[in-house]
């Protein structure tokens, strides 16, 4: 029976080789996303992903045949990683706690603000060289162009997505017919060509992290079940670790390690 956790944690490292392919996969999809373009979260998911990947193999080898220091790695790795993804897990949280659209009356989509979002996401998505990246992307996703057909009632009646919302159209509140009236912000940078729009607008930023919002909404769940299970897997490998370090000795489980002790010479005394 003392072999029993080895065999587990053996199993259960076969299985998060097996997970750790949704959390790579997560990672990939939120840096290959045609729709969304972000990139703030994704590597350190891609990161987590190679870890679990990595220590598992490690605890799989390590619980199965019996190597100690193998498995004394696998479970400093997997305490630290466990913290990661916890922290990586709140601090997604908070930073997207704030946003979401405001709704546009007589229309089914929503617009969005720049300062409705956390000031972290708000600096990165500042960043000039950062933004020229995303704006790349999106010019490449060819997102404005699925709407470049509509009809005004469309408009009316039609969803869109946060960056077609905050990219491909002016803000509904520009009135372009009254050049002298005070509009919004978003209103001036806005061009008919298709290689400008609104893609300085900062409501094309804010759809931006909409995406980030949403898409990490999202993936919250697959981390919160990895965080569960991960903690599970630890506590059987600590087991596995006690039990590999016992099969080292001469002394198999249960065996008194108590020898005959000649008494001292005063014992019968």
């Amino acid at each position: 029976m003392y072999r029993f956790s080895n065999t587990v944690i053996g199993f259960l490292n076969l299985f998060t080789l097996l997970a750790s392919i949704p959390i790579i996969g997560g990672g990939l999809w939120m840096a290959r996303s045609s729709t969304t373009c972000e990139s703030f979260l994704q590597t350190p998911l891609l990161v987590v992903g190679f870890v679990v990947l990595i220590i598992s193999l490690a605890g799989f080898i390590g619980a199965c045949f019996n190597v100690a220091w193998a498995l004394w790695v696998y479970l400093v790795v997997m305490l630290f990683l466990i913290g990661t993804l916890l922290g990586l897990t709140l601090f997604g949280f908070v930073v997207t706690s704030h946003g979401g659209g405001v709704e546009v009356p007589g229309r089914a989509y929503r617009e969005y603000r720049l300062e409705n979002y956390s000031p972290w996401l708000r600096k990165r998505i500042k960043d000039p060289h950062y933004w020229m990246t995303i704006r790349s992307c999106i010019l490449g996703s060819k997102t404005c162009g699925q709407i470049l057909l509509w009809t005004p009632s469309d408009y009316l009646t039609r969803d869109m997505s946060p960056i077609q919302s905050g990219c491909c159209k002016p803000p509904t509140s520009c009135n372009y017919g009254a050049s002298m009236m005070a509009q919004d912000a978003d209103c001036y940078p806005w061009n008919n060509a298709p290689d400008v729009l609104c893609y300085e607008c900062d409501s094309c930023k804010a759809g931006v992290l909409e995406g980030v919002r949403r898409d990490w909404h999202k993936l919250s769940v697959l981390n919160i079940f990895m965080i569960v299970v991960l903690i599970g897997i630890y506590s059987i490998g600590c087991c596995a670790f006690q039990n590999t370090k016992r099969a080292e000795t001469d002394y198999p489980y249960g065996e008194n390690r108590m020898s005959k002790v000649r008494p001292r010479w005063d014992f019968y005394w």
